[in-house]
């Protein structure tokens, strides 16, 4: 099993920071990577067991179930149900802490996933990098404008 973790703090107050990533369909808005999203059979998008069907801007379809969210205590996880990429059995988790020096807040995003035997490296950082940090880096971005 392939586990990914990446962590920042953002220069926000964590209940801003919440406002926009508790949208489990609101990534296109934020994320560079996602073209456009939308939420299958009409469901609200903070609903458990919504699912997200979205492009990406290389033309990727996935489509990802929210499995929790809860809003005290400012957490979410997901799964991939479809993807073109082999990341099998994929769980992810969001978690925003507010930093008490400041008003910023911690954000942790970390999964799990099998892959095909030689893709973990590459895959690792596809994650990490170009999904997770490029997330991170869009946010502090949304929020700025």
């Amino acid at each position: 099993m392939v586990k990914v973790e990446r962590s920042t703090v953002i220069d926000a107050p964590v209940d801003r920071v919440w406002s926009v990533l508790r949208d489990f369909n609101g990534h296109d808005r934020w994320h560079p990577a996602v073209k456009e999203s939308r939420i299958e059979e009409r469901r609200p998008s903070d609903a458990i067991g919504a699912v997200r069907r979205f492009r990406l801007t290389d033309g990727a379809v996935l489509r990802e179930r929210l499995l929790t969210l809860s809003d005290s205590e400012k957490t979410l996880t997901y799964c991939l149900l479809d993807t073109p990429i082999p990341l099998l059995n994929y769980v992810a988790h969001v978690a925003l802490h507010r930093v008490t020096d400041g008003e910023r807040t911690f954000w942790r995003w970390w999964s799990e996933f099998d892959t095909v035997r030689g893709q973990e490296r590459k895959l690792r950082t596809l994650v990490g990098e170009d999904i997770y940090m490029r997330g991170f880096a869009a946010i502090r971005r949304h929020l700025a404008a």
